[in-house]
């Protein structure tokens, strides 16, 4: 078709030459509408194809090409897009006011459903991104200040909850020809009005939680202590002295500060 054309514009132009106007006008009146069939087709690009309303294809090969001329052309990028939201305001499992914001991959799979299916694809792309958030945001507590390994958290979970939000987001957007290649959270915070009590709690839970690591540490080293002291037969404890041992070491073992050692010149019983 394209030496068709070519053919056509020549033999107008030699018209012109030799003097023959209504050969001329022919040709040209030919070429003047065989030309807007074609079109180029670029790397991950694709062509829709519409006659008088009426879907006849897409073109997804690169290359050069002519269709009817009458036929309607809109172009699709088939490149893989990404877009990264800026931090919002959602609710957790339980309440909490969080921001949450994600970076999301995508490509246009099925021309024929992102051009017709929606009326504008990518800010669809946009606010159903927006609508994922927002659920998945409901399923998880932002942390759990009880026990971190009892249920999944936005904080600890982050590969649960990413597969979550792009299993999310790629169903809201299946039907609109739309394919999800990633989707994740960037950024995690409480809101600003209760960022600071918030963080206080949990500094506040750390604290409890490394001083029963402590505690349950220095009960199983008095334990051993006490077994070996027996075993050993080094020396015979009594209730009492064993109380006293037990105290003095629990203090000893728990303290913050270093102990200071005191030099005992009397008894074992002074």
């Amino acid at each position: 078709m394209v030496l068709a054309g070519l053919l056509l514009a020549i033999g107008a132009l030699a018209s012109i030459a030799s003097g023959n106007a209504i050969l001329a006008i022919i040709l040209g009146v030919l070429f003047i509408f065989v030309t807007p069939g074609f079109f180029i087709v670029e790397p991950n690009k694709a062509v829709v194809l519409l006659l008088f309303g009426a879907y006849k294809g897409s073109v997804k090969s690169n290359g050069f090409f002519w269709v009817n001329p009458f036929m309607k052309k809109q172009k699709i990028s088939l490149r893989v897009r990404n877009f990264e939201n800026k931090p919002m305001k959602v609710n957790d499992k339980i309440g909490n006011p969080v921001m949450i914001g994600t970076i999301v991959v995508w490509k246009v799979e099925d021309s024929y459903k992102s051009f017709f299916d929606v009326d504008d694809y990518e800010n669809f792309v946009h606010l159903q991104a927006d609508a994922a958030v927002r659920k998945m945001a409901g399923l998880y507590p932002y942390d759990n200040f009880e026990d971190e390994d009892a249920e999944v958290t936005l904080r600890s979970g982050v590969e649960d909850v990413n597969q979550s939000l792009e299993k999310e987001i790629s169903e809201r957007l299946e039907h609109a020809g739309i394919k999800v290649i990633e989707a994740r959270i960037s950024h995690l915070a409480y809101a600003s009005e209760i960022a600071s009590a918030m963080l206080q709690r949990q500094q506040a839970t750390a604290i409890v939680a490394a001083r029963r690591r402590i505690v349950d540490g220095a009960v199983g080293m008095v334990e051993m202590a006490l077994d070996d002291l027996k075993i050993k037969e080094i020396i015979d404890f009594d209730e009492e002295k064993k109380a006293a041992m037990v105290s003095n070491l629990m203090v000893v073992l728990c303290s913050d500060k270093s102990a200071s050692p005191v030099l005992n010149v009397g008894t074992l019983h002074q």
